[in-house]
């Protein structure tokens, strides 16, 4: 068949596929363009806000014939234009870091590539390369040697594939198995009781102490009621980080009564998990080596591009047991497994490219400097804000919730609200959660841009927002 070539399409517009017996150069043309377009708009970052003023609205559907070249980056520019801006300096309210760099690249290159992890012999290297950093991250985090893991598309996917895996693992035929996990854990384990089709008494939440961790005691209270009850707990589920106050259930406690009682434990560390890869910051996850399965989100603080996140496991086989198929329209692997075979999705882009790449270019002191750098930018803030004006709340990670500390609910919220929207226009984004009874702001600071100088003027502005006590 003849390839299409370069003179057949008019000198304004791409070919819709690459010709694969040459180098395109309306395609390079293309991306040079569009990555001039990516770099001024990360570049320009601080002379906006992290949201857009304006949200301009693009064509949708496709025209009748296909855009020019300048037609599509016109498109890209609009996108752009309307865009949340992570690398803004004020970029403070959620776990969305700037993206590194190197992963920027590696995106464009995995989209190039469009292998599929799926199986084998649709991404050879790329497959035992994930095999390859899944152990890796085992290794570091002190799991046993027969620990794997597989990359999945957010930590709601982890968690969910976490808990298929502990169900699968579960010696019982008992129909109703109950969760247990705090009241400050992620929604996606609610999630997740929903759709593996548990009974609507299943998914318990259990209290937590003054420092924002599970309750020991309530914890091992309810087990206790479960195994006079005669009905098996599916799994205990700890939080290391949660979404609020970047508060760390005890993790070495409850690995301890878990496995005295005979239950999986799965420790949802999609926020601090990448904590125990450097020996200075590991202590925070001490206990996490001994779960049986833990979410791990490189994308929440290291700028790994989204998504990215793994499920690890200390038995790796309970993947290949909860979710093989066999695949029988494709080879044998002649590895360990299809990517496939080990988790709930199919087709899969190769997110792993990114996250290696991404931890090539940090290397050892770059993951420590950026994690150290998060806590330090933390503590500086907290430091700053008035004591008497303000009540933090207590949690051990790169994140702080914080609330008007007289008056009550309504007047807490009416100050969240108000505030929230002057810093918007002084281009600082917090969050604004509802936890426990009352509105709070939250401040991640997982930013490398946020100087000293940003900190002191945003906890300014804050101690001026209230009058003296």
């Amino acid at each position: 068949m003849q390839a299409c070539s370069e003179s057949q399409h008019p000198p304004d517009r791409l070919a819709p596929f690459a010709i694969p017996s040459a180098e395109d150069p309306v395609l390079k043309n293309f991306l040079h363009r569009s990555s001039d377009l990516l770099c001024r708009w990360i570049g320009s970052a601080d002379r906006s806000s992290p949201v857009p003023v304006m949200r301009p609205l693009p064509d949708v559907a496709p025209g009748l014939d296909g855009a020019s070249i300048e037609s599509l980056l016109s498109d890209l520019q609009q996108v752009m234009d309307g865009a949340y801006q992570p690398s803004h300096p004020g970029a403070l309210a959620h776990l969305d870091p700037p993206p590194l760099t190197a992963s920027i690249a590696a995106e464009m290159v995995c989209a190039g590539l469009n292998n599929n992890l799926l199986a084998e012999e649709l991404s050879p290297g790329l497959t035992g390369l994930e095999h390859d950093l899944c152990r890796w991250f085992c290794h570091r985090i002190g799991l046993p040697a027969g620990s794997g893991g597989v990359l999945a598309s957010g930590g709601t996917l982890s968690n969910l594939m976490a808990l298929v895996a502990a169900r699968a693992a579960l010696k019982t035929s008992h129909r109703d198995p109950v969760l247990l996990c705090s009241q400050d854990a992620h929604v996606s384990i609610n999630k997740a009781a929903k759709v593996m089709g548990l009974a609507d008494d299943a998914l318990q939440t259990l209290p937590v102490a003054a420092d924002g961790g599970l309750c020991l005691e309530a914890l091992a209270k309810r087990l206790r009621a479960l195994q006079a009850a005669g009905r098996p707990c599916l799994a205990v589920v700890a939080t290391a980080g949660t979404t609020v106050r970047g508060a760390i259930d005890p993790l070495s406690d409850l690995a301890t009564l878990c496995r005295d009682a005979g239950v999986w434990l799965h420790v949802d560390a999609a926020i601090g998990g990448v904590f125990a890869l450097t020996a200075r910051h590991a202590s925070l996850m001490d206990g996490m080596e001994s779960a049986d399965s833990i979410t791990l989100n490189p994308q929440k603080l290291l700028g790994i591009t989204k998504a990215s996140s793994l499920l690890l496991l200390r038995d790796r086989t309970h993947l290949r047991q909860a979710f093989s198929t066999g695949l029988p329209y494709m080879e044998a692997p002649r590895g360990m497994d299809h990517g496939g075979e080990i988790g709930l999705q199919g087709t899969r882009p190769a997110e792993i490219l990114k996250l290696w790449l991404g931890l090539r270019q940090l290397g050892e002191a770059g993951i420590e400097a950026t994690l150290s750098g998060a806590l330090q930018r933390r503590t500086a803030f907290a430091a700053q804000l008035d004591p008497e004006k303000f009540t933090l709340l207590a949690g051990e990670l790169h994140l702080l919730a914080f609330h008007y500390k007289h008056g009550d609910a309504a007047a807490a919220g009416r100050w969240s609200e108000d505030t929230r929207q002057m810093l918007l226009s002084h281009g600082y984004m917090l969050s604004r959660p509802f936890y426990g009874d009352r509105f709070c702001l939250k401040a991640v600071f997982g930013n490398p841009h946020t100087t000293a100088q940003h900190l002191s003027d945003l906890s300014g502005r804050l101690n001026k927002s209230l009058a003296p006590a």
